[in-house]
């Protein structure tokens, strides 16, 4: 009788083992299918997230260029206050990125040259704020400025 409770019980450590062993190729065939879908789905994201970002600052630089022309063009149809407005929002602008040792905006290159453009700042909101022609003809030449500083394409 004890031979027979011994191979019973030899029996269900066998069994048992082999449950156990069963459910860990489950769970191991569970996880690998779970990363088999997670990693495609992780590049892809990543991806996706760096293209965000190139996209983010390009619209920033495109942001801040756009002030400027539009404060030109405002300048030159004589709606002065608007004109004005844009040229200080354009200054502000480089000036934040001029400050940002961390700009993902501009290069380092581009803001050694920002302090060029930035002297001007003055003069030209004086002469909008003043309503003098000749704040069109100088937000002209600071855009063409600008877009050499920045590097872009004329």
């Amino acid at each position: 009788m004890t031979d027979e409770n011994n191979e019973r019980g030899e029996e269900r450590i066998v069994e048992s083992n082999s449950k156990g062993r069963k459910w860990i190729v489950i769970a191991a065939g569970l996880l690998i299918a779970f990363l088999l879908g997670l990693v495609p789905m992780w590049l892809s994201k990543r991806s996706v997230g760096q293209d965000l970002s190139v996209a983010n600052r390009e619209l920033r630089r495109q942001r801040i260029q756009n002030s400027l022309s539009a404060a030109e063009i405002y300048a030159r149809r004589g709606e002065y206050e608007t004109a004005r407005q844009n040229a200080s929002s354009f200054f502000t602008e480089i000036q934040a990125e001029a400050n940002n040792a961390e700009s993902q905006i501009m290069t380092a290159q581009e803001r050694t040259q920002i302090p060029a453009l930035l002297a001007a700042r003055d003069e030209i909101i004086t002469l909008l704020s003043r309503a003098d022609p000749a704040a069109g003809e100088r937000l002209s030449n600071l855009y063409v400025d600008y877009r050499a500083a920045t590097g872009a394409v004329q």
